[in-house]
């Protein structure tokens, strides 16, 4: 094995260090690194194609992340138990990664480059993502492959004290208002050049704001790229020290010779602007995207029939004549731009397309819904709110299992007009999807104030430039009509930058063909008095700060006018949710009343549901247990958490008092029934079927049955023993009393809850415990509460039956359920003697048996 080479430096400010390794791993790769910050630790390779892909008009750079399960040390929760399709970690992470490093290789590469990360380990401490962008770049820069410089990226944190932390953990972004990752490259100057911002607000950042955190502004958005430029050079330093390394004890790296790729020749482009450029002048300036597309369509197709008669000769000729004619394009529209201050809309720079807003689009049927539209890109959002149980489960590498508020994005082919298949969401769908996401969740209220999970989805129908800031604003007004009760309305939008002879424009809500032939994506979002997200990505050399200064600027002008239009559609949210939506409370009870709650199998739970027609969900975190109740009809929660609340707190039943009860389980002695939520009392075989014997207690109750009881006596223990109200119910006549009928056998097996004891049927009461029989005389049965004089014929196990005389007495008497039966055993087989000592569960059964 070949011996590893490997940097090591610390990151101002922390006291992390980060680690770059080559020579030991995928040797074979043109290039290979493992970057390392604690223990999470990316192996990420450099491959390229020995030639370019044919007739490819655009560089086929192609990012994976591959996340392992044994990075964490878990199995994947998958039927198959092996990693399937990547995450949407794992597709933003490849995202993050593509956009700084796309623009550093040369404009005629056409290779096929691959760089895939592969996740070895995972602490849950520090974010893989920065640390596979820094690996990816030094990969690269060590292959040989045509990468004209490394690039350094740092994670920052902006802290409720308003000081940015460096390559930040799981933890301290929780804790933080906000967080960006950055991207850039140095300059000869020394400078660095930000290519690329990713950031958002946090969960909690309005909770932070109101106790008093600062603010995230546009101002300290500017300081904290310009932060960042200190921790970016650092990793660049590292990665050319890593190059040295290499060269000194490999030699130096040899750099790919590659095809150049060229998508016109010049003689082409002249001729393309000599015959085409008038003509491309006056369609460029159509402002309505479709009738543009169409003359641009028809132009280019003449343009090409001419031009492609005098390059007979030309392999290739009309896929350059029509690169050319492209290319033409962009340049009349910059040019336009610059020099006259006019696009090809007709705005000014710093124009806002018209605007529209309308919430309850789709009425009562959905829980919340938004149309937005700004020009011709139009974004229908739908809330669907739904039980903590609809959270999603997430299984990744990272700390977070589960998600609470979700927005999906969509975009079909018919929204540009064109035709295509639809198979689920691409990678720039969730990309545009999570960006929304971002913007919106910090105004979400949290779980404890709104215990619902929330789902968005946005539908673009129409697109012509930022159809993610669209989704946010449409996602806004979709949650206010939801009646969730966010901080306030997000607003977004897109800005552009066009860079020609030495002067920077700044466009305000770019149309899409300003996006493809600008030199800046710009995307902002935020409420009128905080920043919630932000993207960008340059294709030039680093923004000058004042210029990045004044793109901000212009942003929260046109923020601030599209919250102006969304206000007017609604200024607040609704005060209770929609209708169709389900009515949820949630409150927390003790973990040790969880089982009570759920009941055996899941019996009192779904007993309930049941009966009130709701939805309950019970969770707990290990310290707590907490309850969610939902349903359409509020009437229904209420009723739902006041019998929940009751089992948690059970009222105490009245001794004497009757109560209407349900049967909940039978056993051979008898059958329980619930008279108040959480309390079940035992209503005795011996007290059913009136003056007739009962083999079994389902001759006269089945579960389920609804009879009147009043309580006879409540142990110490709580015990609670039970007596027909009205004997007619549980088989007995008018005239019955407790049901010691005169053909009443007395149980064989007394089960006396009061006390404890667990007898066993068919025990012989003549046994001493030794063998031998004691014989008794059947004695008359003392009278007892209830009781007339004359006690029960008993059918005796050994074959003797004896007659007991007659019982009387009208008087009832308060005796315990316990001496109750005492009583009427002594009466039959007279005095039973001690009672034997068992030295466990079942002994005394297996005596009796020797």
């Amino acid at each position: 094995m070949a011996e590893a080479i490997s940097v090591t430096g610390p990151i101002a400010g922390t006291d992390k260090t980060i680690t770059f390794e080559t020579g030991v791993l995928a040797g074979l790769a043109n290039g290979a690194v493992t970057s390392r910050i604690g223990d999470t630790q990316v192996l990420v390779t450099a491959t390229a194609s020995n030639r370019p892909r044919d007739g490819a008009s655009f560089f086929p750079l192609t990012v994976d992340i591959e996340e392992r399960m044994y990075a964490v040390g878990r199995i994947p929760g998958s039927f198959f138990r092996r990693e399937g399709r990547a995450s949407d970690d794992a597709i933003l992470t490849c995202r993050l990664i593509d956009r700084p490093l796309r623009p550093n290789f040369p404009s005629d590469y056409r290779h096929d480059t691959h760089i895939v990360g592969t996740i070895l380990g995972a602490d849950h401490v520090n974010q893989y993502d920065i640390v596979a962008l820094n690996g990816a770049s030094a990969a690269l820069w060590l292959s040989g492959i045509p990468f004209e410089c490394p690039i350094g990226g740092v994670r920052i944190a902006y802290s409720t004290d308003g000081e940015w932390i460096p390559f930040a953990t799981h933890e301290e972004s929780e804790a933080a208002t906000f967080e960006m990752v950055v991207a850039g490259r140095q300059l000869d100057s020394g400078d660095i050049a930000v290519m690329m911002v990713e950031a958002g607000g946090t969960e909690k950042s309005f909770s932070y704001y109101e106790q008093g955190a600062p603010k995230v502004t546009e101002d300290v958005l500017a300081n904290g790229l310009e932060a960042s430029k200190q921790w970016i050079d650092d990793i660049i330093e590292m990665q050319k020290s890593l190059r040295r390394l290499v060269e000194e004890q490999s030699g130096p790296i040899q750099q790919m010779e590659y095809i150049s790729t060229r998508d016109y020749s010049d003689e082409v482009l002249d001729r393309v602007r000599e015959v085409a450029g008038d003509r491309m002048r006056e369609v460029m300036a159509i402002a309505d995207k479709a009738e543009r597309e169409a003359a641009q369509s028809v132009t280019s197709i003449a343009v090409i029939d001419e031009v492609a008669a005098e390059f007979a000769d030309l392999d290739g000729a009309k896929d350059q004549i029509r690169e050319a004619v492209r290319s033409l394009s962009k340049e009349i529209v910059r040019e336009r731009i610059v020099a006259d201050g006019f696009r090809i809309d007709g705005r000014s720079t710093d124009e806002v397309r018209p605007l529209s807003s309308v919430a309850g689009y789709l009425g009562r049927t959905a829980h919340g819904s938004g149309l937005f539209q700004r020009g011709e890109t139009q974004v229908l959002n739908v809330t669907t709110l739904g039980m903590s149980r609809m959270e999603q489960i997430v299984d990744t590498l990272n700390p977070q299992d589960r998600r609470r508020f979700m927005h999906h994005y969509n975009f079909p082919p018919f929204s540009t007009g064109e035709a295509g298949f639809m198979r689920g969401p691409k990678r720039r769908e969730i990309g545009h999807g999570a960006l929304a996401e971002r913007a919106i969740f910090p105004v979400v209220p949290s779980k404890e104030d709104f215990p619902y999970t929330i789902r968005l989805v946005s539908d673009v129908l129409t697109s012509n430039g930022s159809t993610s800031m669209g989704s946010v604003c449409a996602s806004s007004l979709s949650l206010m009509d939801a009646g969730v009760p966010i901080v306030d309305h997000v607003a977004g939008v897109a800005m552009g930058l066009v860079y020609a002879d030495g002067k920077y424009v700044t466009l305000t809500d770019i149309l899409g063909a300003e996006d493809a032939f600008g030199d800046m994506d710009f995307k902002i979002a935020g409420t009128e008095d905080a920043i919630t997200a932000l993207q960008l990505d340059t294709k030039i050399e680093g923004i000058p700060a004042e210029v990045l200064t004044q793109a901000l600027a212009q942003a929260r002008q046109a923020r601030l006018q599209i919250l102006e239009v969304m206000r007017a559609a609604i200024a607040e949210p609704r005060p209770d949710v929609g209708e169709t939506a389900p009515k949820i409370t949630s409150f927390e009870i003790p973990i040790d009343k969880i089982a009570e709650v759920i009941g055996p199998r899941g019996k009192v739970i779904n007993s309930i549901q049941e009966e009130t027609g709701a939805d309950i969900n019970v969770d707990d975190d290990g310290t707590v247990g907490t309850v969610s109740i939902g349903a359409t009809d509020r009437e229904v929660v209420s009723e739902a958490e006041r019998q929940i609340r009751l089992i948690v707190n059970p009222p105490t039943p009245d001794v004497g008092a009757t109560y209407e009860g349900r049967v909940v389980n039978i056993t051979k002695f008898g059958a329980f029934v619930n008279v108040l939520p959480g309390t079940d009392g035992l209503l005795h075989i011996s007290k059913l079927g009136g003056k007739r014997r009962l083999n079994s207690v389902e001759e006269v109750l089945e579960l389920g049955d609804v009879i009147s009881v009043i309580v006879e006596e409540i142990d110490p223990n709580g015990k609670i023993s039970l007596t027909p109200a009205d004997p007619t119910q549980v088989g007995g006549t008018e005239g019955d009393d407790d049901g010691f009928g005169d053909d009443v056998r007395v149980p064989q097996r007394d089960r006396d809850r009061a006390d404890g004891r667990d007898r066993d049927r068919g025990r012989d009461r003549g046994s001493n415990g030794n063998g031998t029989r004691r014989s008794r005389t059947p004695a008359p049965v003392a009278a007892s509460a209830g009781t007339s004089g004359e006690a029960p014929a008993v059918s005796r196990d050994d074959g003797d039956d004896a007659a007991a005389p007659a019982r009387s007495g009208t008087v009832r008497e308060d005796v315990s359920f316990g001496q109750h039966f005492e009583q009427i055993a002594k009466g039959v087989y007279g005095d039973l003697g001690p009672e034997l000592e068992q030295s466990g569960r079942g002994s005394g059964r297996r005596r009796g048996r020797r």
